[in-house]
């Protein structure tokens, strides 16, 4: 069956008609009309689905309906219809949200877009999000902040598999409502059988998810029925139109407090006006706090009680007063205690879980491999400590959901990791609370968002492993020694003369009686490190394990030289990182490509060169070069360069 026009005619926008009534209306009445918008509430929900499902047509249409468009933007979306030759006189609403031409031509939305309207019932944000697999990080964007989302489906073309794709994708971003919204239901003349046997299968496959609310609505998005108002031509549907489910839904706020009531505020600011006030501030992320309460510092466990509560429009200080979860507030205590930017606060009576391991999903957002043993910074609400991925358990194919072994994770690979932080955090399960429970992992070197992260729980080795405490110290040790315990961290390529050289400067220590100790790269892996190849995961694995070696014999209060090839400068400022930047000192050993490859003391760089040994530094795999190494190794002579490292470490001749 045809569609049929659209009748182009509108009624004046909602805020061309609040501003022509605000010019006959006191100061007064319009206060009263502003404070009526902040008492709204605000849903965020997502659409999603295959590519051409109609998401940009239906939430242009949610816009035009909700009278939410300027006049400027009602006359463009008329005129751009025309030019753009959308079927009879029909207005082409996918056009208020792909905007630019060329992304209209192409027909697809390749990033996520935010718009907003509102009712007199409620608020709104909408994320569009791309179909296309190769943007699921978008789409995960969009999920994150979501408290619903509509997932769309073509009646023509039933369930997809993009759509099963997305509704797995809503599902472990731990939304519960969905809206299965059947779209251009006219072009299958709003048969009913049809329908039904998309929701069956829909809800078949949604079994798994664990959705609290699944609500299917049928509808055209181009010619408005069951998005505003019942269509008439489907007298067999009893249900919600499309914004009466959204105006009814939950928000985050409800979902969370049926969840978790106990109060918990990440610190996001030590707000010291002046001498005479110090106040911490934050954004609540659950449940209540009331002049009086007894908070706890999660790190630390120091306990004050709240004097007073400073919100953006009011101060509290009356018994009873209180403020709710989503509310920005600054925290004036009683009793003086230290708080810093990162803590997290809870009442005294319900504190939170806190731990350096857990189990987490990671949503991989990078070009750049992720790969187990690799550090990354972390960033849980105000929360950073450095992550490392200790293993990466199985890929979870969205397709299919099988759960495949892999060994690195590639952009938008989806996986089980086990994570470890050089710290504790506090958290929650993101199930119950996303904002204590959702992470990011930023790449220490370009400042990039690599991975999203989802925590289900702590591991139980961080319950049951403690730190031992030593009656004999570090100190005590290099006393004994006589003096310092440091590592001395060569690198450079396979032949460049780091081992030689550092086996000369262990006779030159020995010599001026200090306690050392050599950890070559071909010895070690004939024992410790026996088990890994030469794959970059495997690299990074090594250079890991060597750090965490160094570290211990360095403890011992021995000069640790350690020489291996290292190719990648993540891995050596992790090395630097455990170690500590004041005890390390990375030699590049500075030998020319060229040079290494004619010594080729191992015929390495021949089998390299033939294809008959893989991933081999400088030649089939990069070797990254420090940036600012603590010495540079140029001259060619063994003398040279240990007169160089002497000077260095100032040992006398």
């Amino acid at each position: 069956m045809a569609r049929s026009a659209i009748n182009n005619t509108h009624k004046k926008s909602k805020i061309g008609q609040q501003i022509s009534l605000a010019n006959k209306i006191s100061t007064k009445d319009i206060e009263s009309f502003l404070a009526q918008e902040n008492r709204r509430d605000l849903l965020r929900f997502i659409t999603c689905g295959s590519v051409d499902d109609g998401k940009s047509t239906l939430i242009g249409r949610l816009l035009y309906d909700s009278q939410s468009l300027l006049e400027d933007q009602i006359q463009s979306l008329h005129t751009d219809s025309k030019k753009f030759g959308t079927q009879g006189e029909a207005l082409d609403f996918a056009l208020l949200v792909d905007g630019l031409a060329a992304e209209r031509e192409q027909g697809i939305t390749i990033d996520v877009a935010y718009r907003f309207f509102s009712t007199d019932k409620r608020k709104f944000i909408v994320a569009d999000t791309p179909g296309h697999e190769q943007y699921t990080r978008n789409m995960i964007t969009g999920a994150s902040t979501a408290d619903l989302a509509v997932i769309l489906v073509d009646a023509t073309q039933g369930l997809l598999t993009q759509t099963k794709r997305h509704a797995y994708l809503v599902s472990i971003m731990g939304i519960k409502q969905v809206i299965l919204a059947i779209n251009k239901i006219d072009l299958i003349n709003y048969k009913q059988d049809t329908v039904n046997k998309i929701a069956l299968n829909f809800q078949i496959h949604a079994r798994k998810f664990g959705f609290d609310q699944i609500t299917v609505i049928p509808v055209s998005a181009l010619l408005g029925d069951n998005i505003t108002n019942i269509s008439k031509k489907m007298r067999w549907y009893q249900g919600p139109t499309l914004m009466q489910a959204l105006e009814r839904a939950s928000t985050s706020s409800e979902i969370t407090n049926q969840k978790i009531n106990h109060w918990a505020m990440p610190v996001q600011l030590v707000n010291r006006p002046n001498a005479d006030f110090r106040g911490f501030s934050g954004t609540i992320v659950s449940g209540n706090i009331s002049i009086g309460d007894e908070i706890r510092v999660t790190a630390s466990g120091q306990t004050a009680r709240v004097k007073e509560i400073i919100a953006p429009n009011s101060t509290l200080s009356k018994k009873g007063e209180f403020a709710k979860r989503g509310e920005a507030i600054t925290l004036n205590l009683i009793e003086y205690i230290d708080i810093s930017r990162g803590d997290v606060l809870t009442l005294a009576n319900s504190p939170i879980s806190s731990s350096d391991q857990f189990e987490a999903t990671l949503i991989w957002l990078d070009q750049a491999l992720g790969l187990s043993g690799r550090s990354y910074e972390l960033i849980l609400a105000t929360q950073q400590a450095t992550a490392t991925i200790t293993s990466i358990k199985h890929r979870i194919d969205v397709n299919t959901l099988d759960k495949n072994v892999c060994t690195k994770l590639e952009i938008n690979d989806i996986a089980l990791c086990n994570i470890a932080l050089n710290k504790p955090i506090a958290f929650e399960k993101y199930t119950n609370l996303k904002e204590l429970g959702g992470f990011i992992l930023v790449d220490r070197f370009s400042n990039a968002t690599v991975a999203a992260g989802l925590i289900h729980h702590s591991l139980r080795r961080a319950d049951n492993i403690h730190t031992q405490a030593l009656s004999i110290t570090k100190p005590d040790r290099e006393k004994l020694h006589g003096h310092k315990g440091k590592v001395i961290w060569f690198t450079g390529l396979s032949g460049s003369g780091k081992s030689t050289l550092a086996n000369a400067l262990e006779v030159e220590l020995h010599g001026h009686g200090q306690h050392t100790y050599l950890l070559d790269g071909d010895n070690i892996r004939q024992g410790l490190n026996k088990d890994l190849g030469f794959t970059e995961s495997d690299r990074v694995e090594n250079i890991r394990r060597i750090a965490e070696v160094a570290k211990l014999m360095m403890d011992a209060g021995l000069i640790v030289m350690t020489a291996f090839i290292s190719p990648f400068k993540r891995e050596r400022e992790m090395a630097r990182d455990l170690i500590g930047k004041e005890n390390f000192i990375e030699v590049f050993v500075n030998t020319p490509l060229n040079v290494c490859e004619k010594r080729d003391p191992k015929g390495l760089y021949k089998k390299a060169r033939e294809g008959t040994l893989p991933n081999f530094s400088g030649i089939s795999s990069p070797y990254e070069e420090p940036d600012n190494p603590d010495i540079t190794i140029t001259v060619s002579t063994i003398s040279n360069q240990l007169s160089i490292l002497k000077d260095y470490l100032k040992l006398k001749s």
